[in-house]
């Protein structure tokens, strides 16, 4: 099951500095131009868990597999782009492909990188983006509702309730929101992802500081995150030239590295959680001798559903899944440990899976 965060923002605010740390990798080239990414570059990378470590351990697996989430590169947007300026069709073409938006801005003065619109203004940014990503919904709304909107009159039931989740995005876009803050119900809120707006995708602010900044933030990070939780998005605090850097270290040098900064962790790893988050995503985990492995699935799946993400042929033939809550997996030392003191569960198809669960799906084809 793939997911995919698309990374965007203005040329050279360090979008594929980033990418190239994320994905450990070279693929998309960094230079200090607009539009040096021209193709989309994707990169899949490791969902940073250590409860997957601790029950290949516990498991005596041979083998660790984690799940993982895609990234994606995409050239950078500039004003005009919703009526094709730059590379606007393609930027705005990409970003439809997209579960997620991964939105990098600029929150650091100095340094020899030319800003594409000659200041250092991370809110602006952000906004000459989302006006364009709105300006784009609001052209492919109001061309996609007037048929609809004839069909609604005849009395075509899909058609009025289409529309009904048309007019909610374009009463938001109108007064300067993304669609994604437009008021949609619950029950409709499947039917509303199904217009495909790119302002209905969840976004996660990227605040790129400068090296001295990355362990507290700064001034300008502190504006992002205001904007972020009005909203209602993420934001990550995270120095693109620290986490580059620290992706050519050793990994007995990195931890070393990350002290004399004074980072618990590399951003990346917080930065890949939160897009897993962002997602609405969950972990279950499957253990054995032969492998421990991450699996993942929307929150909210029910237990044959999740089978199925392992084989198609466990969610046809699904009898029941054998659950082990992860806590108890551990302290108890294992699968037949649990069994023993009545913590392995047998659940059937109307179990909602639980992030962490260890999973033995028991099937019939």
């Amino acid at each position: 099951m793939g997911f995919k965060c698309g990374i965007v923002g203005l040329p050279n605010v360090g979008k594929s500095t980033l990418f190239n740390a994320l994905t450990r990798t070279a693929g998309a080239q960094s230079a200090n131009y607009p539009f040096c990414t021209i193709e989309p570059n994707t990169g899949e990378v490791a969902v940073p868990d250590p409860r997957l470590d601790r029950i290949g351990a516990i498991a005596g697996s041979a083998q660790i597999v984690p799940t993982k989430i895609s990234f994606v590169d995409i050239a950078g947007l500039v004003r005009g782009a919703s009526k094709g300026e730059g590379l606007g069709n393609q930027f705005l073409a990409n970003i439809r492909e997209v579960d997620a938006i991964v939105h990098v801005v600029r929150c650091f003065e100095g340094g020899d990188i030319t800003h594409v619109e000659g200041r250092i203004d991370p809110i602006a940014d952000a906004g000459t983006v989302n006006t364009e990503l709105m300006l784009a919904d609001l052209a492919s709304l109001e061309r996609r509702i007037v048929p609809l909107r004839k069909r609604a009159t005849t009395g075509d039931k899909e058609a009025r309730e289409e529309v009904a989740l048309m007019d909610a995005a374009l009463a938001a876009l109108e007064d300067g929101k993304p669609a994604r803050l437009a008021d949609i119900p619950d029950d409709r809120r499947t039917a509303f992802g199904a217009l495909n707006l790119l302002t209905s995708k969840p976004v996660l602010y990227a605040a790129n500081v400068d090296e001295d900044s990355a362990a507290a933030g700064n001034a300008l990070s502190q504006a992002v995150e205001a904007m972020a939780a009005g909203e209602h998005a993420g934001c990550v605090v995270i120095s693109a030239d620290i986490e580059a850097q620290i992706a050519q270290l050793p990994g007995d040098e990195q931890r070393d590295y990350l002290d004399t900064l004074g980072l618990t962790e590399p951003g990346l790893d917080r930065l890949i959680r939160a897009g897993y988050d962002l997602l609405g995503l969950i972990t279950f985990f499957t253990a054995g001798p032969k492998e421990s492995r991450a699996w993942t699935v929307p929150t909210g799946t029910r237990a044959p559903q999740a089978a199925g993400t392992i084989h198609t042929d466990f969610e046809t033939g699904f009898i029941r899944a054998q659950t082990i809550a992860y806590d108890d997996f551990v302290h108890l030392g294992g699968e037949q440990a649990a069994r023993d003191a009545g913590k392995a569960r047998d659940e059937g198809k109307d179990y909602v899976v639980v992030d962490g669960d260890v999973l033995l799906i028991k099937f019939n084809v």
